[in-house]
């Protein structure tokens, strides 16, 4: 059983000097480094090469680097007109970092409506660190109720659950908080003993890099597998729920998510697995009528051809590396979020009442 409290976290914040450290992801679990970010160049540099990542803080990442450039700019004292057009580049900067997780955008859009709101720049500056915080505070304490509600629900639809599969890294290396679906795991696992199949996911490998050295901190038994072993452990009745997290979620249910996901979500409905994606309410965005209109992010081929600098395919062989896919709502049994637990469809029949 694992305690009540998660001993990992990915950042830490120093607002007087304007500077944040994020653990860089790219290199755990063989070291733990930390990389400082001074402003929204380096904050960009951080969520666009992978040293942070996970939707819910990158989009703190982006509230937090537009606070470290208005820092820069206040040591320069520029005007607040110069300091509002430099600030409104940073976030459309910011903004192309990552362009599949909505929370970045959903963050960004409410740093924006700070700038118009000021009327000194120091007012601006204290307001800029007060969205941030207000930010990393929501996204901890949204994690927190996910944990509960997904962990109740959970437990009611499946009284005899043991055993639940899981995908990327949805841990307090993606949040500020316990995660999203990890949170509900964590949860789980202060109530009963559990086994959790994690998912090597390739390419970038972050369910054997970071949620097995998540779980393993925390305490809670787990077997890392490769991603195309999932299947056949649902086929000899070894998985009893699969929860996943969310980078965007269309109105109609839709839910883009690591590469991977799909597949994952099609053996479930095959074997009649519930099907849980755990995000939070801000990843919801409504603008989107389905899957179809979500972008999809792709990466370097280098991340498939190489393994920590190792080349792993011929020389002159070509790749392609979508860092998404998107599961149809179809097949997703409940998208848990602080507001509760919903079926995909009701989404849409309840969109204007359930819009932030």
């Amino acid at each position: 059983m694992s305690s009540s409290s998660f001993s990992v976290t990915p950042l830490r914040v120093d607002w007087e000097k304007g500077k944040v450290w994020y653990i860089d992801q790219r290199r755990i679990p063989f070291e733990e480094v930390w990389v400082e970010t001074h402003d929204a160049e380096t904050t960009y540099r951080a969520i666009k090469d992978m040293v942070l990542r996970g939707a819910p803080l990158i989009g703190v990442a982006g509230a937090l680097g537009v606070y470290l450039q208005a820092k820069r700019l206040m040591e320069r004292s520029v005007s607040l007109e110069e300091m509002r057009n430099n600030l409104s580049s940073s976030v459309e900067l910011l903004k192309k970092a990552r362009p599949t997780a909505v929370n970045l955008t959903w963050a960004l859009s409410q740093v924006r409506e700070v700038l118009e709101g000021a009327h000194t720049s120091e007012e601006l500056l204290r307001l800029l660190r007060e969205k941030a915080q207000e930010i990393i505070n929501y996204e901890r304490d949204v994690c927190v109720r996910m944990a509960e509600i997904g962990s109740e629900l959970l437990l009611r639809i499946k009284p005899d659950l043991k055993r639940v599969s899981t995908h990327c890294n949805t841990g307090a290396l993606a949040t500020t908080g316990p995660g999203t679906a990890l949170g509900v795991i964590r949860w789980l696992a202060k109530k009963r003993d559990i086994l959790v199949w994690v998912d090597e996911t390739r390419p970038y490998l972050q369910g054997a890099r970071l949620t097995s050295w998540e779980l393993l901190k925390e305490g809670i038994e787990h077997k890392v597998i490769a991603d195309s072993v999932a299947p056949y452990l649902m086929s000899k009745g070894l998985v009893d729920a699969v929860l996943v997290g969310a980078d965007r979620i269309a109105r109609n249910g839709d839910t883009a998510n690591k590469i991977g996901t799909y597949s994952l979500a099609v053996a479930a409905h095959r074997h009649g697995i519930p099907f849980i994606v755990v995000a939070p309410f801000s990843s919801i965005d409504f603008s989107l009528r389905s899957g179809e209109d979500i972008p999809i992010e792709e990466r370097s081929e280098d991340e498939v051809h190489y393994v920590r600098g190792v080349r792993i395919t011929p020389e002159g062989a070509k790749a392609y590396n979508p860092a998404f896919d998107v599961t149809p709502a179809e097949l997703i049994t409940y998208i848990v979020t602080e507001r509760g637990a919903f079926k995909p469809k009701e989404l849409e029949a309840h969109a204007t009442s359930l819009k932030r």
